[in-house]
């Protein structure tokens, strides 16, 4: 056998042992990085592998632990906690099921549109299914709501936050697109290459995000409409009013934050990290506002934020120039009283939120979800180089070429292939593997990035609804034991699931949903 056969024997065996190995439970970063010392080792030894291309490791794994787009991860996970843990859901829940409570499927419309709200300003799959499981779920089932229509309406709209921007796993996403992306165009001879941003997948996934949540709503409708026994409407005399105080204190703080933190994105006023780091601080304000004492330390401080960030567009706040005008000299004088004033206000929320034990739970949370995705990184990173070490990309570049239908029928393949995996690995993991493996060969078919990396996120939002492994049921099924069984869970998230299928079928059709936005923006 030549030594090309043995390296794509090799190769296939990886992979599949990966996949097999997966299915074990054990952590998938020690799984990734004992696949490729085991069959680096082999290479080795068949005479297929050179280890010389183990020294780029090192050098990968800094720049990887440097990138600054990969900063936002932390922020952004530390964001979404700190929001959760400040009651926002429960307030948002309340009033949205008051507000359209008494119309048919109006808790389930409900349900989706604050899983849509927090998508955007949290982020957060697991916290955002657990607190609507636990307050949604009861008040749709003492309303006579099905109990399948329910826990799949809730398990839907808590993955929301994986496709609807900003989303860890767009953060993620980009870096591996974008690294993709280059690659592919050095294969190809362009040596000035093209780049992705993390913005600009941000906006690709805008329209598709809220195209899914006008699917859920309008499925909710319809199945409200044939069949009232399943979603009946609240009676108006029991619903109630919502006062406006009660809706706005509701509706304002997370669609600020999410003008804030995706307006600055979008507008090119500041990078994903820059952002994130202003979603991090105002979540923090957030949250210690909520806690007891005086309100006014706190506003000042968002006060001060927003000042600053007004002079920032108005004037030049660079310092170290060596002559800058009168006007620019004022307005640094004005912008250090002002952070003094923000200071104050998130030295404030910083104290309260740790006296209620709210600041180190969010910490260690952060840290730990942080160090899981980092790990799982770098353990993709020696997988990737020993599978591109024994051939590997050729091998895909080969498997994908021989399917009939050009980039189409490759794009169908690598779609099918990530969709069938969604059933026993999560979005980490799926984006981390696959992606560098299949990217740079449906890019350099001529694949647009933005559309294939819309269509990727759309795909893997499906991995948490399908069993046995989608998280959104584990974590639905861990706080609705006594109301629901898993049958009920794993049968209601079946039409959400096809309701995925036919958004990411209709983007497919359709790339100008996906590529539309940013080449506005961009």
């Amino acid at each position: 056998m030549s030594t090309s056969a043995i390296g794509q024997v090799l190769d296939l065996l990886m992979f599949a042992s990966l996949c097999l190995l997966i299915l074990t439970g054990i952590p998938v970063v020690f799984l990734l990085t004992g696949c490729a010392i085991v069959f680096g080792a082999l290479g080795v030894a068949f005479g297929v592998f050179d280890t010389f291309l183990l020294a780029a490791l090192a050098q990968r794994i800094f720049g990887t632990m440097t990138a600054e787009t990969l900063v936002a991860i932390p922020l952004f996970v530390f964001m979404g906690i700190m929001l959760e843990r400040s009651r926002i859901a429960e307030e948002l829940l309340e009033a949205m099921g008051r507000l359209f409570g008494t119309v048919r499927g109006g808790l389930a419309i409900s349900v989706s549109v604050v899983g849509a709200l927090l998508a955007a300003s949290t982020g957060i799959v697991g916290a955002t299914v657990v607190t609507m499981g636990l307050m949604a779920l009861p008040a749709m089932l003492r309303r006579g709501y099905d109990k399948r229509f329910a826990c799949g309406t809730i398990c839907a709209a808590g993955t929301l936050g994986q496709i609807i921007p900003p989303s860890t796993v767009m953060v993620i996403l980009g870096e591996v697109i974008s690294a993709a992306y280059q690659q592919a165009q050095l294969a190809q001879g362009k040596f000035s290459v093209e780049t992705v941003s993390v913005g600009q997948l941000f906006a690709g996934a805008m329209v598709p995000g809220l195209m899914l949540v006008g699917f859920y709503i309008l499925y909710q409708l319809v199945l409200a409409f044939l069949r009232p026994e399943m979603a009946p409407a609240i009676p108006r005399e029991e619903a109630g009013r919502v006062a406006s105080r009660d809706l706005v204190r509701a509706l304002v703080p997370p669609i600020v934050l999410i003008v804030a933190v995706l307006g600055s994105i979008l507008a090119g006023v500041a990078t994903p990290t820059e952002a994130a780091a202003v979603g991090a601080i105002g979540a923090t304000l957030l949250a210690g506002l909520r806690q007891e004492g005086r309100a006014w330390p706190i506003l000042l401080g968002a006060l001060c934020a927003v000042a600053l960030v007004v002079l920032g567009a108005l004037f030049d706040l660079r310092l170290g120039r060596a002559e800058p005008p009168l006007a620019d000299r004022i307005a640094l004088g004005v912008a250090a009283v002002l952070v003094a004033g923000l200071s104050a206000g998130v030295i404030v929320a910083l104290v309260r939120t740790f006296r209620a034990g709210i600041l180190p739970a969010v910490s260690h949370s952060t840290m730990t979800i942080t160090a899981m995705i980092f790990a799982t990184l770098i353990g993709a990173t020696l997988f990737s180089l020993v599978f591109r070490g024994l051939g590997g990309e050729e091998t895909v570049k080969e498997l994908l070429s021989a399917i009939p239908g050009g980039q189409w029928g490759a794009l169908l393949a690598v779609m099918a292939v990530m969709f069938l995996m969604g059933f026993f690995l999560d979005f980490v993991e799926i984006t981390i593997i696959v992606v560098p493996i299949v990217g740079p060969v449906l890019l350099a078919m001529g694949i647009d990035p933005i559309w294939l990396a819309v269509l990727i996120a759309l795909n893997l939002q499906t991995s948490f609804l399908t069993p046995p492994f989608g998280f959104s049921l584990f974590y639905l099924g861990g706080v609705a034991r006594e109301w629901v069984g898993t049958g009920d869970i794993y049968r209601g998230v079946v039409p959400f699931v096809l309701l995925q299928i036919l958004a990411l079928a209709t983007v497919m059709a359709f790339p100008g949903l996906a590529t539309w936005l940013p080449s506005v923006l961009f």
